[in-house]
């Protein structure tokens, strides 16, 4: 009984630390953070008078707020879309055995070891359109030499953005429910955001993949022979066998990347920064730009905080199901 308790006190005194540090510097400074939201610090001398939710009000009525939001819907939307179908096909090929597997799997890895930093960097030389003086460059000057110059696009220099329009399918629905003003002032995809889409997709679409192919090969081979010969064709086989039981892997994926996604910043600053008109701008830059820029750290804590909760929507309801189902087994 000694010893069970002395190895208990043991275990309880090497977390403690960990413990500690996470009170302090993760819950802790959630609390002040939301704390500061809710007062008057507006410079850079902290002025902590309660004002409730005043900051928050004239946040969402910021029109700048309004266009972050907007880009971070589409951003997520085609990220999550296109990474789900790339890497599920990447993973499809890869499981048929094909020779040399080994070495395209690394290569589809390969850009997940990169920092978003760098990709931010590569890209926006990539996709630099050029200029009347200098000329055409990047992947411009690509499809300008192999004959495609009709493709040639401004990319994240063009502030064009392209709303739902109201007689559209998805606008008569908006339109139905009420909301038939989002289709021309807060839905919509900016030019500027399908770049940052482009090179998003291109780091993490070796993360699905990878995820995806793990999943292929836990489904066990018996199960498809069995439907072959029950005369399941290999495209019935993918609808009713595959995807169904690859439902928790595509759970997964979408909560990691949607994580990803919605706090994007680190590709954001080095390849496009807000963009003309603040095309491709998006909530965690304007926090940043709010609170050490412009020394509004009372709007830039309820920035951080509606960022938060954005976060919190995606996983808090993951992790329930997650504890559930791990009680349940």
């Amino acid at each position: 009984m000694r010893r069970m308790s002395w190895e208990r006190i043991t275990a309880i005194l090497l977390i403690s630390p960990s413990v500690l540090a996470i009170a302090i510097f993760v819950y802790g400074f959630i609390g002040f953070t939301g704390y500061a939201s809710l007062t008057q610090w507006d410079s850079l001398i902290p002025d902590f008078t309660f004002i409730g939710f005043s900051n928050y009000q004239k946040l969402f009525a910021n029109q700048r707020f309004q266009i972050d939001l907007r880009n971070t819907v589409a951003f997520t939307l085609l990220f999550l879309v296109i990474c789900l179908l790339i890497g599920f096909f990447l993973a499809f090929l890869l499981d048929q055995k094909i020779r040399g597997e080994g070495i395209f799997r690394s290569i589809f890895l390969f850009p997940m070891a990169i920092s978003f930093i760098v990709t931010g960097v590569v890209w926006r030389w990539i996709l630099t359109p050029g200029s009347p003086e200098l000329g055409v460059a990047g992947i411009n000057l690509l499809f300008d030499n192999i004959g495609l110059g009709f493709l040639k696009w401004g990319w994240f220099t063009d502030p064009v953005v392209w709303h739902i329009p109201p007689d559209s399918a998805i606008g008569q629905m908006l339109g139905a429910v009420g909301l038939s003003g989002l289709t021309t002032t807060k839905v919509g995809i900016s030019a500027g955001v399908i770049s940052l889409v482009l090179a998003a997709t291109w780091q993490m679409s070796g993360y699905t993949m990878a995820m995806y192919l793990a999943g292929l090969r836990s489904i066990p081979e018996e199960l498809r022979e069995a439907a072959r010969v029950d005369g399941a064709s290999e495209l019935q086989i993918l609808r009713r066998i595959i995807v169904p039981m690859l439902k928790p892997i595509t759970l997964s994926v979408v909560i990691i990347l949607g994580h990803i996604s919605l706090k994007i910043y680190d590709l954001v600053v080095p390849m496009t920064g807000p963009g003309i008109g603040f095309s491709t701008d998006v909530p965690a830059y304007y926090m940043w730009d709010t609170t050490f820029r412009g020394n509004h750290f009372a709007r830039g804590s309820a920035i951080a905080m509606v960022i938060l909760v954005m976060v919190a929507v995606l996983i808090v309801p993951y992790l329930i199901w997650t504890t559930k189902t791990e009680a349940e087994l």
